[in-house]
């Protein structure tokens, strides 16, 4: 049976993931069979398993780091946010239904069982679980029916290291401050206390770590510096949506969505040394880009209105209209069609909506959602896109709705080998996906640019329409890439936590 250890933050962002990540590709190295636990999770970024089952993209990047095929196991419970105060709530990777706030927490301590059950599972198959909590465990309004937190470290008799970030300023308030609102057999559960996100010179610190850990009677497991690798962000607060990759002679801006989701699909650009990636949430900051992406979101009616009444809509027309080429992923390829009827008001309180009028396809949202993994072929046309005809590509689909096609907008891409979420199995015949109409295209595969061709023979085009001829463009191959800041995370949390202490707090022999 497996050895645990859970990571707690002081609050959200503090570093767990990248902490629980970089310790899983450790452990891997090591010799053990690892996994990532996390039993609640709120994000809007996903992942699509083998067997067409719905999870938290983080935990799907912590499985890749320990070496291991993701499972929904390893995130029982997702939470995708919909509104301010409602979620699309998925359980064991089923969509259940759509929950304000205040009926989740009613609920949700229901799902203790199926929490049990799938971290159970696991603990039969793995050496080790590396257990991620949410937010912080001193959330005192909320402990009462915690399941994410010291609750869960509770119900799994797991030992905990607790992650306060000093790069937001106030570490050791943080870590005392948690600490202290903790009940008895809460702190006594904290074995060690990380400093994560350091600058400068570390013996400046010493006399705080010193200080810290008399306040606390627990030893400081490690000081980690600020770490330049790259990994895929979990959500909003990631470090990629908030920033832009500089000095691209191809410009491409993403909208940003209010309720953006799987934004990981456009990471790949940041291995091309020609591409240029920023995110734009205003009609000044667009600019004149080479290319508009409209990214998947969780509530497309509403994000298109708020396009609409910000005058981005507006402004991607017009862009779009001059020859800008336009291409949607998911949420973003409906917003591209003509119409949007939601008459089960599965997204939205507002039943039809006008699009954008880019491309000639309607949706229609629907109570079931598509869960499936997807390989295919990318159709034959002209234009800008036409770089892309014929490639192979692969990835998945999440998204409530069916779209089809009319008037003159051509497929982007033949699907077969679809495995459906549900049944696991795969659907007879090959099947249409997407639309492209002149200089705008749509599509419903996440993951399309992270093949090694996609994304290169794309910005060589937009290049080519700026004048600049390139030969190949020599972008990194993702999934390598990938592997190889998984490993140098291992590296500098070797060098600067104490590993031999987390091994002997788990109970672990190295």
């Amino acid at each position: 049976m497996a050895k645990t250890l859970m990571i707690q933050g002081t609050m959200s962002n503090a570093g767990k993931s990248l902490i629980t990540a970089g310790l899983l590709r450790i452990m891997k190295q090591d010799g053990f069979k690892a996994a990532p636990f996390k039993s609640q999770n709120m994000a809007l970024n996903s992942y699509i398993t083998e067997e067409g089952l719905e999870m938290g993209r983080a935990q799907a990047v912590q499985a890749e780091a320990a070496g291991t095929e993701p499972s929904a196991d390893m995130n029982p419970i997702l939470l995708k946010p919909t509104t301010d105060v409602g979620s699309q709530v998925i359980v064991h990777g089923i969509h259940v239904g759509n929950m304000e706030a205040r009926q989740y927490f009613a609920y949700k301590k229901t799902l203790i069982p199926e929490i049990l059950a799938s971290f159970g599972r696991l603990k039969e198959q793995y050496d080790i679980i590396v257990i991620e909590g949410a937010g912080s465990p001193a959330e005192i309004n909320l402990k009462q029916d915690d399941i994410v937190n010291m609750g869960l470290a509770g119900l799994v008799d797991a030992p905990v290291l607790l992650v306060g970030d000093i790069d937001r300023g106030g570490v050791f308030a943080q870590l005392y401050g948690t600490v202290m609102l903790l009940e008895e057999g809460e702190r006594e559960r904290i074995k060690g206390l990380i400093i994560n996100k350091f600058r400068g010179d570390k013996t400046i610190l010493a006399p705080g770590v010193a200080m810290i850990e008399n306040l606390c009677q627990i030893p400081v497991t490690g000081v980690v510096p600020f770490m330049d690798v790259d990994l895929e962000d979990e959500d909003s607060l990631g470090v990629h949506l908030a920033g832009k990759k500089q000095g691209g002679l191809a410009d491409i801006a993403v909208i940003r969505l209010p309720r953006i989701s799987n934004f990981t699909d456009f990471q790949v650009f940041f291995t091309l040394p020609e591409a240029g990636l920023r995110y734009v949430d205003h009609v000044k900051a667009l600019g004149s880009p080479d290319m508009i992406i409209l990214p998947g979101t969780k509530n497309t009616i509403g994000d298109l209105l708020w396009m609409r009444e910000t005058g981005l809509e507006a402004a991607v027309l017009k862009a779009a209209a001059l020859g800008t080429p336009v291409f949607g992923i998911c949420g973003g390829y409906q917003m591209m069609g003509m119409t949007l009827h939601d008459p089960k008001q599965v997204e939205s309180p507002r039943k039809h909506v006008r699009a954008m009028g880019l491309l000639d396809v309607d949706t229609v949202f629907e109570e079931d959602k598509t869960r499936t993994r997807v390989r295919g072929t990318i159709g034959q046309f002209d234009g800008v896109f036409s770089c892309l005809s014929g490639m192979d590509v692969k990835g998945y689909e999440i998204h409530m709705g069916t779209t089809k096609r009319r008037g003159e907008s051509q497929a982007f891409s033949c699907i077969s080998g679809r495995r459906s979420g549900g049944a696991g199995g795969e659907r007879e015949g090959d099947q249409e996906d997407g639309a492209v109409k002149g200089n705008c295209c749509g599509t419903y595969i996440h993951g399309i640019f992270d093949g090694n061709k996609v994304a290169p023979e794309l910005v060589k085009a937009l290049l080519k329409r700026k004048g600049l001829e390139y030969g190949e463009l020599h972008g990194r191959d993702y999934k390598a890439y990938k592997e190889e800041q998984y490993d140098l995370l291992a590296e500098e949390l070797r060098r600067h936590l104490d590993m031999d202490s987390i091994y002997r707090i788990m109970g672990v022999r190295r």
